[in-house]
C-alpha cells in the first residue's frame, strides 16, 4: 500500500493544477465518507484533471476517503476521492493543504472544461503558460518548440480583438510545432448540415465543406472521441475524396473536438501529415488537448440553431423530420442510447409494443449516424406478401433490385421481423453471415435494424424464430417502453402533435384545456404514441372553430381497436394472470417470468446483469425461466387440446 500511496502522491504532485480564485464563485463542500461529517473551514485552493487541493485546520490522515461536492453556475457535481498528499500552508501556519485524488475523472473533466471556458483571455493565457512550462520533455528541443508555441499563444490571446488573426496564428504555429503539413479548424453549420472550415492552412477554406458525418473529422464530431491515425493501416473511416480532388496524399491525421459553454461539440481541429513519421506522437496529443481547451474558450458562445439541422442538439425539436419528444428518464435514456449506437455498424434489434415509435427510433439512428450519408430503406414484413419479400429483400426477380444492395453503406430497417417465415429467416441469416446475395459478386456492407412488437427471445424458445439470426440481430439491443410508463412525456407529445395537425389542416394553432390534458395523461394509451397522434388528429378535426378544446372523449377519439383495463395498466399484459383455474403458485411463476423478461430487456438480454439487479444468481434466473416456460407451454397445450375437442 505504501508504494501505491507514494505513486499517487507523485502523480498528484506532477499534475498541473489551476489556482481557484475566490471571485470564481466555485462552491465547495467536503465530508468524511465514513460518517458524512462536514468540514466547515475548508477553502478550495486549486483543481486539476487528477484531483484538487484544499486547506483546512483539521488534521486528516493520508488515504482518508472524502465526499466532495462542487457547484459552478448551474453545474453540480458530487465526487469521491482520497487524500494522497499533505503539506503546511505557508500563508497560514495553522492550516494544512491536502491533495485529493478523485475517482470519477471523466465526470470531473467535463466540469473542468466548463470552469475553464469562463476564464478571461488574460487568465487563459496564464493557464496556457503554466501548463506548458509544467510539461517534462526528453529533449531540450521539445521544450524550446513548446516555448515558441507558448509565446505565440500568449501574444495572440492577450490581443484577442482580431479573432481571425488569432486563429490563423495558432494554426500556423501548430503546423510548425507539430511538424505537420496542414491544419484546419471546422465548425458545424446546422443550416447546411456540414462541417465547414473556419480557418485552414495550406488550402482555400471555401473548398472545405462536407457532411458532418463524413471522414475522420465527421467521426470525431459525431462521437466526441479524438483520433490519431495512420491512414495506411487504418483507412476504414478515412475519406479519400478530398485527396483525389486536390491531388494531396494524406498519411497521418490527428483530430480533436472542441465544445461551447453548453458542452455541445461545435467543431473539430484537424492536423495532417506528421513529417518523417507515419503517426503523430503522444506529445502531439498533449498539445492538441491544450488547443482543444483554447478553441472551446474561443467558441464558447457559438450555439447555432436551425430548423433544417439534422443534428439534434442544434435543431428546433418541433421542426425536425425525426423528433424524439419527451423529457422523462426513459426518453433521456433513449437519447443517450442513440449517441452510443448511431455510429455502430453492428446489426440492431428494437423491441416494444405497437405504436411506441420503433421505426422513428431506427430512422434517427440512421440519420444521425455516419451511415446517414448513404441510403436508407424500409421493409415491413407484416404488410408484405412472400413474393414481395423474395423480390425486395433477396432480389429473386433481379438481384440488383434487392434492398440489401440498394442500401450499400447505409441501413435497411426490417419492420416486424418476427413475421418472417422460418425458411426466409434462414436465408437471411446465410446472406448476413456470408455478406453476399446468391448470384451476386457484390460484398454487402449494410446495417440491418430489425423491429419487433413480439418478444423475440420467447419466439426463439417456441422455435418460431431462428436462434442464430436472433443472436446476430441482438448484437445491439434497445427496448422502448410503452407510453403508459412514461406519462410525463404526454404533455410535450400533445403540443407536438397539436401543432403538426393544425398546420396540416391549415388551422390556427389550438390548445387543449388543462382538464383535457389531464385526461390524456391519465388514459392508458394501449396503442401508445400512434394512438395518441390519432386521438389528437380527431380532436382537431371535430373542433375546427374552437381555439381551446375543452371537451373530448379520450376513449372515443383514440382508436377503437384498443381497449386496456386498469388491471392491465397496473400489472401489464401478463398471460393467464386472471385465469383462476390455474394454481396461485403457477400464476406467481408467470408474474416472476414477466419481471425477469423486463429486467433482461433493461440489460440488453445480459442474464448476469439482470440476475445481479434482481438480487439472485444467474442459475436461479435460469431455473425460474425454465420453470415458467414449462408452465406456459403446459397451459397452452391444454388450451390447444380443448380447442381441438371443441372443433371435433
Amino acid at each position: 500500500m505504501g508504494g501505491l500511496s507514494s505513486f499517487s502522491e507523485y502523480k498528484f504532485y506532477r499534475s498541473f493544477r489551476i489556482p481557484v480564485h475566490q471571485s470564481d464563485n466555485l462552491r465547495f463542500i467536503v465530508q468524511f465518507a465514513e460518517n458524512d461529517e462536514e468540514l466547515d473551514d475548508t477553502t478550495l485552493i486549486d483543481i486539476s484533471t487528477k484531483g484538487l487541493g484544499f486547506s483546512t485546520k483539521n488534521r486528516i490522515s493520508n488515504d482518508t476517503e472524502l465526499n466532495i461536492s462542487l457547484q459552478f453556475k448551474k453545474r453540480h457535481l458530487d465526487l469521491t476521492g482520497r487524500v494522497v498528499r499533505a503539506f503546511s500552508n505557508i500563508d497560514s501556519k495553522n492550516e494544512i493543504i491536502y491533495g485529493v485524488e478523485l475517482e470519477e475523472e471523466a465526470k470531473f473533466r467535463k466540469f473542468l472544461e466548463l470552469y475553464l471556458a469562463s476564464f478571461s483571455a488574460e487568465r487563459t493565457a496564464g493557464v496556457v503558460t503554466d501548463v506548458i512550462l509544467k510539461e517534462d520533455y526528453i529533449k531540450p528541443s521539445d521544450g524550446f518548440e513548446m516555448f515558441s508555441l507558448l509565446l505565440s499563444l500568449f501574444k495572440d490571446i492577450t490581443n484577442f480583438g482580431n479573432r481571425e488573426k488569432f486563429l490563423e496564428d495558432i494554426l500556423v504555429e501548430v503546423v510548425r510545432v507539430l511538424g505537420a503539413g496542414r491544419a484546419s479548424l471546422f465548425l458545424i453549420n446546422p443550416e447546411t448540415n456540414k462541417l465547414e472550415a473556419n480557418m485552414a492552412m495550406g488550402l482555400d477554406k471555401d473548398y472545405l465543406k462536407f457532411d458532418y458525418r463524413m471522414g475522420i473529422a465527421g467521426s470525431v464530431f459525431t462521437t466526441g472521441v479524438a483520433l490519431n491515425i495512420d491512414t495506411t493501416s487504418d483507412y476504414t473511416r478515412f475519406n479519400e475524396a478530398f485527396d483525389k480532388k486536390f491531388g494531396y496524399k494524406t498519411k497521418s491525421i490527428i483530430c480533436y473536438p472542441f465544445i461551447n459553454r453548453e458542452d455541445k461539440i461545435v467543431g473539430v481541429v484537424e492536423v495532417l501529415n506528421k513529417r518523417n513519421k507515419n503517426r503523430f506522437t503522444d506529445e502531439d496529443e498533449n498539445i492538441m488537448k491544450v488547443l482543444s481547451l483554447i478553441f472551446s474558450s474561443v467558441f464558447q458562445d457559438y450555439n447555432p440553431i436551425s430548423e433544417r439541422s439534422r443534428v439534434r442538439k442544434f435543431s428546433i425539436p418541433f421542426n425536425r423530420e425525426f423528433a424524439l419528444i419527451g423529457t422523462s428518464s426513459k426518453s433521456s435514456g433513449l437519447r443517450r442510447t442513440i449517441t452510443r449506437h448511431k455510429d455502430l455498424s453492428n446489426h440492431m434489434l428494437i423491441q416494444g409494443e405497437p405504436g411506441v415509435g420503433k421505426t422513428l427510433y431506427a430512422n434517427i439512428i440512421h440519420v444521425e449516424g455516419q451511415r446517414g450519408i448513404n441510403h436508407l430503406e424500409h421493409l415491413d414484413i407484416s404488410q408484405s406478401t412472400d413474393e414481395e419479400i423474395d423480390n425486395q429483400l433477396f432480389g429473386d426477380s433481379n438481384v440488383n433490385e434487392s434492398l440489401l444492395i440498394k442500401c450499400q453503406g447505409g441501413t435497411l430497417i426490417i419492420k416486424e421481423i418476427a413475421s418472417l417465415s422460418r425458411c426466409r429467416q434462414e436465408r437471411l441469416l446465410k446472406i448476413l453471415d456470408e455478406k453476399r446475395l446468391a448470384g451476386s459478386v457484390i460484398s454487402l456492407d449494410v446495417r440491418i435494424i430489425a423491429t419487433s412488437s413480439l418478444e423475440l427471445s420467447e419466439e426463439v424458445e417456441k422455435k418460431a424464430f431462428n436462434r442464430d439470426l436472433y443472436c446476430m440481430l441482438n448484437q445491439v439491443y434497445t427496448f422502448i417502453e410503452p407510453l403508459r410508463r412514461r406519462a410525463s412525456d404526454i404533455p410535450l407529445l400533445i403540443d407536438y402533435f397539436l401543432k403538426e395537425e393544425c398546420q396540416r389542416q391549415g388551422l390556427l394553432l389550438k390548445n387543449f384545456s388543462p382538464e383535457v390534458v389531464d385526461k390524456f395523461v391519465e388514459y392508458d394509451w394501449p396503442g401508445n404514441i400512434e394512438e395518441l397522434r390519432v386521438a389528437i388528429e380527431r380532436a382537431v378535426l371535430y373542433n375546427p372553430r374552437t381555439h381551446i378544446i375543452t371537451k373530448t372523449d379520450v376513449a372515443s377519439n383514440a382508436s377503437p381497436l384498443f381497449n386496456l383495463s386498469i388491471k392491465r395498466r397496473l400489472l401489464g399484459s401478463i398471460p393467464h394472470l386472471s385465469d383462476f383455474e390455474i394454481s396461485l403458485k403457477d400464476r406467481m411463476a408467470l408474474v416472476e417470468r414477466e419481471l425477469i423478461l423486463a429486467e433482461l430487456r433493461r440489460h440488453n438480454d445480459n442474464r448476469s446483469k439482470a440476475a445481479k439487479s434482481m438480487g439472485i444468481s444467474r442459475e436461479a434466473l435460469r431455473k425460474k425461466m425454465l420453470t415458467s416456460t414449462k408452465i406456459l407451454e403446459s397451459i397452452e397445450e391444454q388450451e390447444r387440446s380443448a380447442m381441438d375437442k371443441k372443433a371435433a
